[in-house]
């Protein structure tokens, strides 16, 4: 990606997305925005003494953010799964990007509450 959409994305997107996953694709049609993350290949702090090995990804969730030039934006997030050696066990980060019962980034929800009551 260019230095001057990443910049772009930089200004609209969640703070969390740049530390934490790569922008691989985004598409752009009439009534949407789709935005295709997945997660960096990041240490798993809590299995620091462990050796892990990448796995692959989960299946994609969608979360909505805010809506752009009248455009519905969507983003497709990926969480990296890893396998632990010694046991088998395949684990994955847990992210806390969305508004507690909905799908909807936080920011976007509580704009929404706070116009919708």
């Amino acid at each position: 990606m260019n230095a001057n959409k990443e910049d772009l994305l930089k200004a609209i997107l969640p703070t969390e997305v740049f530390e934490y996953f790569d922008i691989v694709k985004v598409d752009i049609d009439d009534k949407t925005i789709d935005i295709y993350l997945d997660e960096l290949n990041l240490p798993l702090e809590q299995h620091q003494k462990e050796k892990i090995n990448s796995k692959g990804f989960t299946e994609a969730v969608i979360i909505q953010d805010f809506p752009l030039r009248n455009k519905a934006v969507y983003l497709h997030v990926r969480r990296r799964k890893w396998q632990i050696e010694s046991s088998g066990k395949i684990v994955s980060k847990t992210w806390d990007l969305t508004e507690k019962g909905s799908r909807y980034t936080k920011d976007f929800a509580t704009f929404l509450k706070g116009i919708l009551g």
